[in-house]
């Protein structure tokens, strides 16, 4: 999914890497990495992180799109940084999802996600 016309992109991996090390430094919360290139025409994975409170949420957001657009990859958009509670940031093959624990709790997007993957490969489609 990544632009093969910009040379300058960055790959997949360079992609995934950066916004580990960003959640990383930043202290986040069980960090967790769901492939959904299957299931998803949007995108090649989601990851889903925790943060203590929405300052820190916030900052989390903040640190990882001064990171992406530093390294030549514009996020195509920020959801919900305002409330915070719920931070989305979409970087094209990688979306992020910041979180409160308790929004974490509520939408529970790892068990949605993973039975989809399950549903699947039950059904005897690739997961």
């Amino acid at each position: 999914m990544t632009n093969p016309n910009n040379e300058d992109a960055l790959s997949f991996d360079q992609l995934k890497e950066l916004v580990i090390s960003a959640l990383e430094d930043f202290k986040a919360i069980d960090i967790q990495i769901i492939d959904v290139s299957e299931l998803n025409p949007l995108t090649e994975l989601f990851v889903i992180a925790s943060g203590s409170s929405s300052r820190h949420v916030k900052s989390m957001a903040e640190n990882l799109i001064m990171r992406a657009k530093a390294a030549g990859c514009q996020p195509l958009g920020v959801e919900g940084q305002r409330q915070a509670d719920w931070v989305l940031v979409d970087l094209n093959d990688v979306i992020v999802h910041l979180m409160l624990p308790q929004a974490r709790a509520f939408y529970n997007l790892e068990k949605l996600w993973r039975v989809s993957t399950d549903q699947r490969s039950s059904a005897g489609l690739p997961a």
